[in-house]
């Protein structure tokens, strides 16, 4: 039986909130990747991110430092649900076919401890699950990475989705083509053995 480690500490999940557009924004200016996720430079900027995020065919998740132990940089963080976003997961949601688009990132100071796949796994668990269940009602999740971002890969499979392609040449990044493995998760597929981060009330 494949080893689980216990879920990280001092994080939990909630629904994004307006209010979320300050930490947004730093999360957007801690690393020049996050650029890939759009042009948040502004509080402006962050606000309508938030608004986008928070559209009617979407489903956002923040991830948050709840304050239950020390921050990357060793200092408190806030106390419970209250406290500030360090990382996304998110769905744009086709109701029609109960598919979902899913995608995720987090502060590059939080990065390296296993937040972003913990959080994958509760949200998408969430997504996939009956309506009548508790959940969202969703039958299959997709979601795109990058080649070069074998990160983003690990992610994925840790969440329990499946590589099912590869689309040469997608983007044009630095003057080079690159290639994006595409993913899927469909309701039916065995359950990730990891522990997911807990939902916050």
């Amino acid at each position: 039986m494949p080893h689980t480690p216990p879920p990280t500490l001092g994080h939990g999940l909630r629904p994004v909130r307006e209010s979320d557009a300050e930490a947004l924004l730093a999360a957007y200016r801690s690393a020049p990747d996050m650029a890939r996720q759009g042009t948040v430079t502004t509080l402006e900027q962050a606000r309508a991110q938030v608004g986008w995020l928070l559209a009617e065919d979407r489903r956002a998740i923040a991830i948050v430092d709840t304050g239950a132990g020390p921050g990357a940089d060793g200092t408190e963080g806030a106390d419970g649900a209250d406290g500030p976003l360090v990382g996304l997961v998110a769905l744009s949601i086709d109701p029609e076919n109960r598919n979902g688009w899913f995608f995720y990132w987090l502060h590059a100071a939080h990065r390296g401890r296993g937040l972003a796949v913990r959080s994958a796994v509760s949200v998408a668990d969430r997504a996939l699950t009956p309506q009548a269940e508790g959940g969202w009602g969703l039958e299959r999740l997709e979601l795109g990475h990058r080649a070069n971002n074998p990160a983003s890969g690990a992610v994925a499979r840790g969440a329990g989705f499946v590589q099912e392609g590869l689309e040469r040449g997608k983007f044009l990044l630095g003057g080079q083509r690159v290639d994006v493995l595409a993913y899927g998760r469909l309701r039916s597929d065995p359950a990730p053995h990891l522990a997911g981060l807990p939902w916050l009330p």
